[in-house]
């Protein structure tokens, strides 16, 4: 009977100790659950409702683009052939432009192309391409047309890795634009030369006015596209880059004046 008396003590204490942390938790959780509304009531105050402040935003994300901005946004898809025709035409016309009036440096190499080189060099190939019946009947002119072509864009390729080598800090194809729309000069050149072999007969005195039309020409290549490219390389090394560039034109302009019809 003594034995069971104590179990039964022992197991009353037990149950009173778990009451009392069953009670002890739940004030924890009230106090827990009060402190939990508190702190929500008050980021609920503090935060914005970006619902009330900007009603038109509903299911939708807020662009900082108006539509007036996106509808006057340029797109050439939308543009008609020709006026793509006439803006890439015009564009060409300006860098011309610039290459005989070389004073703003950076119209060349802010928005470069190759359009106006290409043109410039089928003008040079046709143009320099052989005439005498050896050639023609060789194969009517096409390897001199394909020689012309090659020196143009292989010679502008070598002079570009030179820059590049050097310490150049412009782009591969803007050293290419450069060096190609700077042959404007010598092609202005090729076409007086032109005109006066038109003469009947071709004298000492005509020839001179080829040799200095021609060297005007190369001296105003040479001249435009230092002022372009001079600046990109190291002060040092000027003279090692301006050498091929030189070179370049010297062997564009011995092409010139040594045509003959």
């Amino acid at each position: 009977m003594i034995v069971i008396q104590i179990q039964l003590e022992y197991f009353t204490l037990r149950i009173e100790k778990y009451e009392w942390d069953f009670r002890f938790l739940s004030k924890m959780a009230k106090s827990a659950n009060v402190e939990y509304s508190k702190l929500q009531d008050e980021v609920e105050d503090e935060i914005p409702s970006y619902q009330e402040s900007d009603p038109n935003l509903h299911g939708e994300i807020a662009s900082p683009i108006s539509s007036q901005g996106i509808e006057n946004e340029f797109n050439t898809l939308d543009e008609p052939v020709k006026d793509t025709i006439m803006r890439d035409l015009r564009a060409v016309g300006t860098k011309f432009f610039h290459v005989l009036y070389p004073k703003q440096k950076a119209a060349l190499l802010k928005d470069w192309d190759l359009w106006g080189p290409l043109i410039l060099c089928v003008f040079l190939a046709m143009m320099l391409q052989g005439t005498t019946e050896e050639a023609d009947s060789l194969s009517k002119g096409g390897p001199q047309f394909a020689e012309v072509f090659v020196i143009v864009w292989l010679g502008a390729v070598v002079v570009t890795l030179n820059s590049k080598l050097l310490g150049g800090k412009i782009s591969f194809f803007q050293s290419v634009c450069v060096l190609g729309y700077c042959l404007l000069a010598p092609c202005l050149s090729l076409i007086i030369c032109q005109l006066i072999l038109l003469a009947p007969q071709q004298t000492v005195a005509l020839f001179i006015i080829r040799f200095i039309v021609t060297m005007f020409g190369f001296a105003w290549a040479t001249f435009a596209s230092t002022a372009f490219l001079g600046d990109s390389q190291p002060p040092k090394r000027k003279a090692l880059a301006v050498y091929p560039i030189f070179l370049f034109y010297f062997v564009i302009s011995w092409l010139i004046i040594s045509h003959s019809p």
